[in-house]
Parts: C-alpha cells; sequence; structure tokens
C-alpha cells in the first residue's frame, strides 16, 4: 500500500518537474533576445508577417479569390439558409449564385486597401510584441495583428464593400430578401446590413489566410526562405 501511494505522488511530480525544463528551456531561448538578438527576432516576425500578406493576401483580391476559395468563401448568411434553399427550389438559383458572387466581389475590392494597413501595423511591432509572439500560440502574430488593425481595416473595408455591392445593384436585392424574411412571422431576425455582413466576413478571410502562411512558417523548415527567417524560427523549433 505505501509503494502504492509512492508511484502514485510521484508520476505528478515527474511531470510537473518535465513541465518546468520545457518552460526553461522556452525561456532561455529568448534571455538572449536582447540587444541584437531583440532586433533579429522582431525583424523576423515582421519579415514573417509581410510574407503573410505578399503569399496570401494577395490571393484574395484576385477575381475569384473568395469566391473560388473555400475557406473563405462568402455564403448566404446562416440566418438566410432557408430563403436560399426557397430560390433554388423554384427553379432561381442563378439569382442564389449571383447573389453569393456579388458578396465575393465586393470582399475581393475591398481588400485590396489592406495592404498599407498591414504595413504600418507590422512596422509598429516592438520586440516585446516580437518575442511574445515568438514563442506564442500557432497564430500568435496572425492574432497580433488582427487586434492592431481590425478596427481601421473595418472602416476602410466598408465603405468599398457598400460601393462594390450598390454597383451592381446586390444592395437593394439583398435589403429586399433580407427585409421580406425579417416580415415572417416566428422567424428570427436577421440584420439587414449586407454591408456589414459582407465587411466582417471579408476581415475574417484576411486573417484566415494570414493564419494559415504564418503555421506553415513554424512548421515547416522550407517554407522559411530567408536566413533571418530560418534564424528567428529555429528558436521556437522543439529541441
Amino acid at each position: 500500500m505505501k509503494k502504492l501511494l509512492y508511484l502514485l505522488v510521484l508520476v505528478p511530480m515527474v511531470s510537473q518537474a518535465q513541465l518546468k525544463g520545457i518552460l526553461n528551456q522556452a525561456k532561455d531561448k529568448v534571455k538572449t533576445a536582447t540587444g541584437t538578438g531583440g532586433v533579429d527576432i522582431a525583424g523576423g516576425l515582421r519579415e514573417a508577417l509581410q510574407k503573410g500578406v505578399n503569399t496570401q493576401v494577395t490571393k484574395l483580391t484576385a477575381v475569384d479569390g473568395f469566391l473560388k476559395n473555400d475557406k473563405v468563401k462568402i455564403l448566404f448568411p446562416d440566418e438566410l439558409k432557408k430563403v436560399e434553399t426557397t430560390l433554388r427550389k423554384a427553379g432561381l438559383g442563378k439569382l442564389a449564385d449571383d447573389g453569393v458572387k456579388a458578396l465575393n466581389r465586393a470582399a475581393e475590392d475591398a481588400v485590396k486597401e489592406a495592404t498599407p494597413i498591414f504595413v504600418d501595423a507590422i512596422r509598429k511591432m516592438t520586440i516585446t510584441d516580437a518575442k511574445n509572439i515568438l514563442m506564442g500560440k500557432n497564430d500568435a502574430a496572425t492574432q497580433y495583428l488582427s487586434t492592431s488593425t481590425r478596427t481601421a481595416l473595418y472602416a476602410k473595408f466598408s465603405p468599398i464593400v457598400q460601393a462594390s455591392l450598390g454597383k451592381v445593384g446586390a444592395d437593394q436585392i439583398w435589403a429586399t430578401i433580407i427585409s421580406k424574411y425579417n416580415k415572417v412571422p416566428l422567424v428570427t431576425k436577421v440584420n439587414p446590413d449586407i454591408t456589414d455582413y459582407v465587411t466582417n466576413k471579408a476581415l475574417e478571410g484576411v486573417f484566415v489566410m494570414i493564419a494559415l502562411e504564418e503555421l506553415n512558417i513554424r512548421q515547416r523548415l522550407d517554407a522559411r526562405t530567408s536566413p533571418l527567417l530560418k534564424k528567428v524560427f529555429a528558436m521556437q523549433d522543439p529541441k
């Protein structure tokens, strides 16, 4: 009985010791990140974020950048899926498809305005920010960029989305669809502002794609395409 109790006590002690060792190892990697080391980390993270913007966000600005990318394609709002089903059952599938296409075209237009905002946020990254990001979660850099830019991006995207929807009359089409839907008894009311919906979906899509590139750089050596990226991200690789 005493042996059993001893083993039960020992197991968590060993686990805690192992955990402490892992944490200390991570701290040791960034202890030297002062002076030149800190500058390297900040420079590497800036380069990684810029790579994410250049590689992934640029793809979203092309024709069908959203529409033909299943990770970010903007569909009918969840609350309006019944409307879409009804249109298709009534032989109006093309109308539904055109509505979806208009949403995605508006997002593609808006994202073209994102790069200067990202560049400014990346430039303002501090050494402390960079250290926290490097040893953070796999999307820590993306989350930093999201926190730093989301408000500015929304303000930039929204009028572009609204203008793009207006060019094809989609704003009026969607306003009519949503208004009629909301008048149906016992249904959950939906946001009648399709511009807000598309703007937020465009923002989600941008950060989904940046996160993919960040994960790629963190996990794959061949994605670290410069000496600085190789040097900096080697710090977070398991030994």
